[in-house]
């Protein structure tokens, strides 16, 4: 992972999957016109990873270690502030919203040891604990961060659904193909992958919880504008983050 556009790593296997494959996709009756918006905007998600030059090595097999502790690398920095703003956002919803609440509170708890699983992946493949925790946020994942915390300042922040089925949608759908490929490639162990690994079954429950919100009838019309609105935004700052390693 050297130039910019490499260290997309984590995005061009994402864009490898078909629209039928996206998070939602096949969501029933009152979420059906949300769930149509949402299988857009994975799409166009698909069709920007699909050019990122990393996950492109690593679809055609020329994919390096140092492409991989570069990824593990920026993605630790990030990975970070996850439990924070779903906690914050959590914070921010009134009684009337208390299922939401509650799941964001759950979710908060799940996810906050996630970066120590990237952290002991990193340091697996030969990487330095101390640079790796001295590390700071590329300028995609600074652009990231400080738009989920933004938006989880708000009173409500109901859009921050659209964030989490792009979020949790890659962990489901991509995680464990781009761990099996990063192993076939580079010989790595379980223990060297255990992060994506993971992902695969954590975010699956996750996307599960998230469709039975999305399908649950508590989702009005601008709150669905909000969630597909958030959705876009989460899905080109995710790139950028891919496309900026180490900037």
């Amino acid at each position: 992972m050297t130039d910019t556009t490499t260290d997309t790593t984590t995005a061009t296997t994402i864009a490898a999957t078909s629209a039928a494959d996206a998070p939602l996709a096949g969501a029933d009756t009152g979420a059906r016109t949300l769930a149509d918006r949402l299988a857009e905007v994975w799409i166009e998600l698909e069709e920007r990873l699909e050019h990122v030059p990393v996950l492109r090595r690593l679809a055609d097999g020329t994919v390096t270690i140092d492409d991989y502790q570069r990824l593990l690398f920026n993605l630790r920095q990030q990975v970070v502030d996850g439990s924070p703003w779903i906690s914050r956002a959590a914070s921010n919803f009134d009684i009337d919203h208390f299922e939401l609440r509650s799941a964001a509170i759950r979710h908060a708890e799940e996810e906050h040891r996630d970066y120590l699983m990237i952290e002991r992946d990193y340091v697996a493949i030969g990487g330095s604990l101390d640079e790796l925790r001295g590390g700071r946020k590329n300028v995609g994942s600074e652009a990231l961060s400080g738009y989920m915390f933004t938006y989880a300042d708000r009173p409500n922040p109901v859009g921050l659904l659209g964030a989490m089925f792009i979020i949790e949608g890659l962990g489901a759908k991509r995680a464990a193909g781009w761990a099996a490929r990063f192993q076939e490639v580079l010989g790595l162990a379980d223990n060297q992958v255990h992060f994506m690994q993971y992902h695969q079954e954590a975010d699956s429950e996750h996307t599960g919880d998230l469709e039975a919100i999305l399908t649950s009838g508590i989702i009005d019309d601008a709150a669905a504008d909000e969630i597909v609105r958030c959705a876009q935004v989460v899905a080109r700052l995710y790139a950028l983050q891919l496309e900026e390693l180490d900037r």
